[in-house]
């Protein structure tokens, strides 16, 4: 049999060099008069191994990371063995690898993303097949009975959602994916897009089937080029193999999937702003209610989730709801892929059943710091998430912890600072990227937060210190209380989170104004 060797196509792999890897090896296998067969695969999401090169020669794949061009003639050489310098063993095999609890993203980085083969083989359209043989009523009860909560971060469970729309009255339903992934640090999304595309298809399509809606949209983030290529190639696929269209597998429904390109407004990730863009608008919050689930896009009731909520439905289908709900604790059913960045040996996507701790992702699998200094601050759940001090790093990965300590889990993003971080700078910023993305429509948010960056200014510079905490505190509530949305109303999160755990840091010489 031909070496079937794996490189993957894939925006962090691409940014690292994988492309010209790609071409040196058929290059080099040609020199050399050697029969390989080139796959184009997805990331496993070990980012820092990429890009990771995986072979097959009838033994299982074996990972070599990460591979430089300069390095791939030695591959050769070493015939892809385990005692060249790079080899990683079995691929599966990898700790990082090994340890993790993959559920929605079983099949990220095994095959070639838009193959409608390989992914039929590992399992996919299965929950779709069985879709079709049931009412829509039971699809939902599905949904409700595995515990999936929405994971673009406000964790509303998703069946309770679909309810809502199937029981509105319409004239049209519609299907909204939120692919605008914009809180720092995160890239499932981008992962699920560009590594298994048709898992997204398949849990839309199956939404649609749930509620009665014939169409949906995919709000992707402009700056996802690849995703937009791979999404479009594989709806086209998914079109003419009867996956999409008016006769859904024969069962006599009909469904239809488009990508609508977003415009670079972080504002956009909140479901009202992202249905005002949606309609050729700009992105401005809606007052709620109503719902966007009854009074939705073009006016009509409409399910909106995230890109990673619709992921892990077809594996709800196919596995039962029993089995997803059989991973995580509580209230927090199910896994999460969390997605570590920042200062860290070992970046990368780590998906597991909710109850594990946070030291477990940012030492275990992390492997602490890359500066090599201790960490000494954990920002969780985007730029609006809390910044969590060592202290708080046992706290359990569900939910309800983190809400208790004043902290979101959001879209699983972990962003790692070493001792050298100043937590005065992270709190003004948290302020001034709020400046920079409010839509503007409500004045807890559009004007606190351009007092809070002059307010937490005068603290750091001794101008009256005491009267301004007092001030900030006041202002920190206005806007958790008073904002439309969250852009407002989480701001204040990281602002407290850092007076509360690092105050040292708001203090510089000088005397009092």
């Amino acid at each position: 049999m031909s070496l079937r060797i794996f490189v993957p196509y894939e925006t962090t792999a691409l940014s690292l060099g994988a492309e010209d890897v790609a071409t040196l090896i058929r290059r080099e296998a040609d020199a050399r008069g050697l029969d390989i067969e080139l796959v184009r695969n997805g990331s496993r999401g070990l980012c820092w191994l990429e890009p990771l090169v995986e072979v097959d020669d009838g033994r299982g794949r074996r990972a070599f990371g990460p591979v430089a061009p300069e390095d791939v003639a030695s591959l050769f050489e070493h015939g892809f063995g385990d005692d060249h310098p790079l080899a990683q063993g079995p691929t599966e095999e990898i700790p990082y690898l090994k340890r993790q609890q993959r559920v929605t993203f079983a099949r990220i980085g095994v095959t070639d993303p838009v193959s409608l083969a390989d992914y039929r083989a590992l399992g996919g359209f299965d929950g779709l097949e069985k879709a079709v043989h049931r009412t829509p009523q039971q699809l939902v009860d599905m949904v409700k009975a595995s515990g999936l909560r929405g994971r673009g971060g406000a964790a509303f469970p998703t069946g309770i959602k679909w309810q809502t729309v199937l029981d509105a009255k319409g004239a049209q339903k519609y299907i909204v994916c939120n692919a605008d992934e914009g809180d720092s640090g995160t890239f499932a999304d981008r992962l699920v897009m560009e590594s298994d595309p048709y898992m997204l298809i398949e849990g839309m399509i199956i939404a649609g089937l749930a509620v009665g809606a014939t169409q949906g949209y995919i709000y992707l983030r402009e700056e996802y080029p690849l995703a937009h290529e791979l999404l479009n190639t594989a709806i086209e696929r998914a079109r003419a193999a009867g996956y999409l269209g008016q006769d859904i597998l024969g069962c006599g429904r009909a469904f239809e999937l488009e990508v609508r390109l977003g415009a670079g407004a972080y504002i956009c990730g909140e479901e009202t702003s992202l249905l005002e863009s949606l309609e050729g608008k700009r992105g401005m919050v809606r007052a709620k209610p109503p719902l966007p689930a009854i009074v939705g896009l073009f006016g009509q009731p409409t399910v909106v989730n995230n890109v990673l909520s619709f992921a892990a439905v077809p594996s709800i289908l196919s596995e039962g709801p029993e089995h997803y709900a059989s991973f995580g604790v509580d209230r927090s059913k199910g896994t999460l892929p969390f997605q570590l960045a920042g200062n860290l040996k070992r970046g990368g996507l780590v998906e597991l059943a909710f109850g594990h701790r946070l030291r477990e992702l940012i030492e275990d699998f992390g492997g602490g710091t890359e500066s090599g200094r201790p960490v000494r601050a954990v920002q969780v759940g985007g730029p609006l998430g809390a910044y969590l001090a060592p202290e708080q790093f046992d706290t359990p990965l569900d939910y309800e912890a983190f809400a208790a300590i004043g902290a979101v889990l959001g879209h699983g993003g972990v962003v790692v600072f070493d001792e050298s971080v100043n937590m005065a700078e992270q709190a003004r910023f948290s302020m001034e990227f709020c400046v920079e993305e409010s839509c503007g429509k409500c004045t807890p948010c559009r004007i606190g937060a351009v007092r809070g960056v002059e307010v937490i200014d005068r603290i750091v510079a001794n101008d009256q210190r005491e009267a301004n905490l007092a001030l900030l505190e006041e202002l920190c509530d206005t806007m958790m209380q008073g904002s439309l949305c969250a852009m407002g109303g989480m701001t204040p999160f990281p602002v407290k989170s850092a007076l509360q755990y690092f105050p040292e840091d708001f203090h510089r010489q000088g005397g009092e104004g």
